[in-house]
C-alpha cells in the first residue's frame, strides 16, 4: 500500500487501523472472496498501543503492518526468513479472523493472540486442528454461496 497520511494520528505518530480498513473496504472488488492491505507504517486501534493486523470478523478486509515485525524494530539484525514467518503468521490469524474464526486458547495456533512480537515468534504457522475445521467448513460454505473456486485443503 502507499502510505495511508489520511489514517494518520499526530499525536500518536502512528496509523489509525480501522481508519485504513474503512478504507480498502471502499476499494476491494466485490467479487473478491478476501482482500488484504500490506504496509509498512506502524498501526494502532484506539484502545491498543499497536496491533500488527485488523481484520473484519466474517468480511472481506484485512490489514497487516510490517513495521512491528521487522527483526530491527526489536534491535535485531536483519533477517529476512524470520520477517516471513511472522509475515506468514499475521496474514494467515488475519485471514481467519476474516473467515470468522475468533482468537484460540491454544498458544501454538496461528489464531490465538498476538499481543507481542514473542506471542508471533511462539506460534506455529498454522491452524489447530479445531481451528483448521472451523476455516475450512467457512471457506466450504462461502464457496458455495458465492461460486468461489475452492482449494483442495
Amino acid at each position: 500500500m502507499e502510505n495511508p497520511t489520511y489514517a494518520y494520528d499526530e499525536t500518536r505518530h502512528q496509523y489509525n487501523s480501522k481508519v485504513i480498513l474503512k478504507h480498502l473496504l471502499q476499494c476491494c472488488p466485490h467479487d473478491t472472496l478476501s482482500f488484504m492491505g500490506v504496509t509498512r507504517v506502524d498501526l494502532f486501534v484506539p484502545i491498543l498501543k499497536y496491533v500488527f493486523g485488523l481484520a473484519q470478523i466474517k468480511g472481506k478486509c484485512s490489514l497487516i503492518s510490517l513495521y512491528r515485525l521487522l527483526p530491527q524494530f526489536y534491535n535485531q539484525p536483519p533477517n529476512r526468513d524470520l520477517l516471513m514467518t511472522r509475515i506468514e503468521k499475521t496474514a494467515l490469524h488475519e485471514l481467519g479472523h476474516c473467515l470468522g474464526l475468533t482468537h484460540c486458547r491454544d498458544r501454538r495456533c496461528v489464531m490465538h493472540s498476538s499481543t507481542r512480537i514473542e506471542d508471533t515468534d511462539f506460534k506455529q504457522p498454522e491452524f489447530c486442528p479445531t481451528c483448521f475445521e472451523l476455516f475450512k467448513w467457512r471457506l466450504e460454505k462461502l464457496s458455495r454461496e458465492g461460486n468461489y473456486l475452492m482449494p483442495k485443503l
